[in-house]
């Protein structure tokens, strides 16, 4: 034990008098950093023998030393406080783990629930039906599920609400909105009577009317009549023009005439997606997020009045995108396929009229959309103006006197019936058809364009609409041929075609005659203009 102290002693202790050496040396240079008088008096030691030179290096030094030691003790209090910072108590950061623990499971279910929801979009779009099943599936609560969010097992109720069970609590529905639409369609709701007795030229001359004199909003007759006579041919119309000539404003007027109000939907330049429109289940709050376009889609299936949806600013967003589902959904033969997915499965007290996860678009609904063609929008793509009738708002009609002239209520199936009896009263002629197939056959040759069967059935629709609500067949062409086929040209090459244009002009004068087709000559001199 005795050579081990000694060793001890002799090994240990030699570091220690070397630590206690450093010690004292730090001392020792702190000392004579901050022994200022012993400073000062080495400085007067030498002074007297100081040039001017070596006066001003004597004050760079001594400068340069006290920024040294700012530098360190700015250092060293910076330390103290990162330190001292980040010391927090064991119960604390037990807590805080908890919450990060927490949060990773959440952002888990979030990532699970996103992958499903794309998954089904998937499905949805490619026809598989097996897909959806298994997605079906998969949104049940499992046991686990069951005992750890009691909220969940408390909303499936034994008993699926039906327009005939009694009303749900639209706080115990995870659709606030739309279950509040059901409850007042339950207790409130009185259908009106309609005037079945109208007929299409009537309600353009009475709408034009009840615009200027109820609201100070004048548009000319032919306005009125293109506007009627595209609800009888396709369920999208886009109204287009210069801000302030009342695009918003056309199918606004038209809700008050109605007695229905229009459902205004403000596109926002972020909208890429479905949801945008249809909204979505979040996961969090165990809610669905309802939007004013699902909202006015749902509830126009409980009443029988014309409503108009319009897509305000629709082109500030690529509506291709956002849009996609819907141009896709109302191309089906079918009314009754008119469906949107909402939820992969039906809770008991979800809405009533949410059936297997979908809701119906009902005949009753048209979508209009304002757009304006300037830098801070997107252009439209051609599989939206295809399946939509485009209006062109590019000046504002003159005012003009008119008596006081009272709204109407009119039920969508009066009005679906006049379309309909129009198309067999007043079929577009033969030799109007044979024209059209001259005009394509013109147009194919000089500029590889061609009408499309989609744009002959939609003229073939719109003529007959069109003179049944007091306009006659060649206006109905020139409107149409213009919107749909012309527009067209704004793809080609323009610059090198001015003399094509020309001729083609030449070429309308010659099938139509001279004083005819205004608006497409018209727009082939503004195309001829501008490129």
């Amino acid at each position: 034990m005795d050579n081990f102290l000694k060793y001890f002693y002799s090994d240990f202790g030699n570091i220690f008098k070397k630590f206690v050496a450093l010690l004292k040396a730090i001392w020792s240079f702190l000392g004579s950093i901050f022994n200022f008088p012993k400073r000062m008096d080495r400085i007067q030691d030498h002074y007297g023998e100081f040039s001017v030179f070596e006066w001003v290096m004597m004050i760079v030094v001594n400068i340069i030393l006290i920024a040294l030691i700012i530098v360190a003790i700015i250092f060293l209090v910076k330390l103290c406080k990162k330190i001292f910072r980040f010391r927090i108590s064991p119960k604390k950061y037990d807590e805080l783990v908890k919450q990060v623990r927490n949060l990773q499971r959440d952002l888990l279910r979030a990532n699970y629930e996103k992958d499903k929801l794309l998954a089904m979009k998937v499905a949805t779009l490619s026809g598989d039906s097996s897909v959806l099943k298994e997605l079906e599936a998969e949104q049940e609560p499992t046991d686990g599920e069951k005992t750890e969010e009691t909220d969940e097992s408390a909303i499936l109720n034994k008993n699926r609400n039906t327009f005939e069970s009694p009303c749900v609590d639209p706080s115990e529905s995870r659709f606030f909105r739309l279950t509040t639409i059901d409850n007042l369609y339950k207790t409130q709701y009185i259908e009106p009577v309609y005037n079945n007795t109208i007929t299409l030229a009537e309600f353009c001359e009475q709408f034009r009317n009840f615009a200027a004199s109820k609201l100070k909003l004048y548009y000319d007759i032919d306005m009125m009549r293109y506007f009627m006579a595209s609800l009888g041919t396709t369920r999208i119309i886009i109204l287009q023009g210069i801000s302030g000539t009342g695009k918003t404003s056309l199918p606004y007027a038209f809700g008050k005439f109605v007695q229905k109000d229009t459902t205004v939907v403000s596109v926002q330049p972020s909208w890429r997606e479905r949801t945008e429109l249809y909204g979505y289940y979040n996961e969090f709050t165990k809610k669905y997020s309802e939007t004013e376009f699902l909202k006015a889609i749902y509830e126009s299936n409980y009443y029988r009045d014309p409503h108009m949806v319009i897509l305000d600013e629709m082109n500030i967003a690529r509506v291709e995108y956002y849009f996609a589902e819907m141009l896709s959904i109302l191309e089906m033969p079918r009314q009754e396929e008119w469906k949107v997915d909402i939820v992969t499965a039906v809770w008991d007290n979800d809405p009533c009229l949410i059936n297997h996860g979908t809701v119906q678009i009902p005949n009753n609904v048209w979508f209009v959309g304002t757009i304006n063609n300037d830098d801070s929008t997107f252009a439209v793509a051609d599989k939206v103006y295809d399946r939509a009738i485009p209006i062109d708002l590019d000046s504002r009609a003159d005012a003009f006197e008119c008596e006081d002239t009272p709204p109407v209520i009119v039920s969508t199936d009066h009005l679906n019936q006049m379309f309909a009896q129009a198309k067999q009263d007043y079929p577009m002629s033969e030799e109007m058809e044979n024209k059209l197939e001259e005009v394509n056959a013109y147009i194919i040759k000089a500029f590889r364009l061609a009408f499309g069967n989609r744009v002959m059935k939609q003229i073939k629709e719109f003529v007959p609409c069109f003179v049944a609500c007091g306009g006659t067949e060649i206006q109905a062409i020139d409107f149409i041929v213009a919107k749909k086929v012309l527009r067209k040209f704004e793809s080609l090459s323009l610059g090198f075609l001015k003399e094509e244009l020309t001729k083609f002009n030449s070429y309308l004068d010659k099938v139509f005659g001279k004083n005819t087709m205004k608006i497409c000559k018209e727009y082939v001199e503004y195309l001829k203009k501008n490129n």
